[in-house]
C-alpha cells in the first residue's frame, strides 16, 4: 500500500445522503411557496456546504438576500437534524473497504464540507465501527474545501507526509482540495456528480464503483 491514510468525503462518496439533504430543502422551499427541485437538480447544488446549498436552492432574487438566506439556513438545519438519516444509506462495499483497510494498518479519515454535529452523527450511525483517526466536518470560521486546511489539520493530527496520503472524492471540490495540500487524490463517479467534471478538475483517475477503488487501492 502507497499510502498511510485515505481521507474520504463524506456525501456522495461514503454516503448516499441526496434523500435527506433533497427533502430537507423541499421543505423549506414547499413552507415558502417556492419551487421545489428533483434529486437530480439537488445533485449539482450540493458539494459547498449548507448555505451554498440553500442559495443555489433559491430563486435568484432571494439567494442575493442574505437576511433570507440566514433564514432559510437555519429552517434548513432544524429540519436536517431531525431527519438527517431517513433515506441515507452507504454506497455498495464501502463499509467492507473501510474495514479492509483498518485490518491491512491504513488509516482513514473523513474530509466534509457538511457541518460538523452532521458529519459526526452520520459516521457514528454508519460506520461505527471504523476506527476513524479524524472526523472533520464544518466548523463555523472555519474555511470549507476546496480550502486545504481540513485535509492539512488531519496531516498534522497523525503526522502523515503528504506523499503518503490520498484524498477520495466525488465532486471537483475534493480534487482541487487534494491540489491545494498537495497531496494524490482518486475522484468517484458513483456520487452527485459525473466523472467528466472530476478530470476537468484534474483528476488523473476517476473509479465507478467501490470494488473498483479497492482494486486501485490493493493492486
Amino acid at each position: 500500500m502507497k499510502y498511510e491514510i485515505i481521507i474520504f468525503d463524506l456525501d456522495g462518496t461514503l454516503l448516499n445522503t441526496i434523500g435527506d439533504l433533497a427533502a430537507s430543502v423541499d421543505y423549506v422551499m414547499r413552507s415558502r411557496n417556492l419551487p421545489e427541485h428533483t434529486d437530480a437538480e439537488y445533485r449539482q447544488m450540493v458539494g459547498g456546504g449548507i448555505k451554498r446549498l440553500v442559495e443555489r436552492a433559491l430563486p435568484a432574487h432571494l439567494a442575493a438576500d442574505e437576511a433570507y438566506v440566514e433564514e432559510c439556513v437555519a429552517q434548513f438545519r432544524r429540519y436536517y437534524v431531525d431527519n438527517i438519516d431517513r433515506h441515507t444509506i452507504p454506497y455498495e462495499g464501502m463499509p467492507e473497504l473501510l474495514r479492509r483497510l483498518r485490518a491491512e494498518g491504513v488509516m482513514v479519515a473523513v474530509a466534509s464540507n457538511k457541518f460538523q454535529h452532521g458529519t459526526d452523527r452520520l459516521i457514528a450511525k454508519f460506520f461505527g465501527d471504523i476506527d476513524f483517526v479524524a472526523v472533520e466536518g464544518n466548523r463555523e470560521g472555519a474555511p470549507l474545501k476546496p480550502d486545504p486546511m481540513i485535509v492539512r489539520n488531519i496531516l498534522a493530527k497523525t503526522a502523515v507526509e503528504q506523499s503518503r496520503a490520498l484524498m477520495v472524492g466525488d465532486s471537483a471540490i475534493d480534487i482541487r482540495t487534494a491540489q491545494a495540500a498537495g497531496i494524490d487524490s482518486v475522484g468517484v463517479a458513483w456520487g452527485f456528480r459525473f466523472a467528466e467534471e472530476l478530470y476537468e478538475a484534474g483528476a488523473t483517475k476517476v473509479v465507478t464503483d467501490v470494488a473498483e477503488l479497492e482494486k486501485l487501492l490493493f493492486d
